[in-house]
């Protein structure tokens, strides 16, 4: 069941290291899109919104980490 993880990030975020971590821990494949980039940071802002870490799985997202919301999005 794998499913596709992209993570919008920033450089300054600890959330965002705190997911990348438990990612890493879980065996979780992920995708990073950094905001510094100003083509990651419109793709953000073209959704509403405004806040990182924000985590895709496949076409449903999330804002902020949370390991509990994160795995029942993953799980779903």
């Amino acid at each position: 069941m794998d499913k596709k993880v992209v993570i919008y990030t920033s450089n300054t975020c600890t959330y965002c290291d705190l997911a990348k971590e438990y990612f890493k821990a879980n065996n979780i494949s992920y995708e990073e899109k950094n905001t510094s980039d100003p083509v990651y940071r419109k793709e953000l802002l073209s959704i509403g919104v405004r806040s990182v870490p924000t985590i895709y799985v496949d076409d449903q997202y999330m804002v902020g980490f949370d390991e509990g919301a994160f795995e029942e999005l993953y799980n779903a």
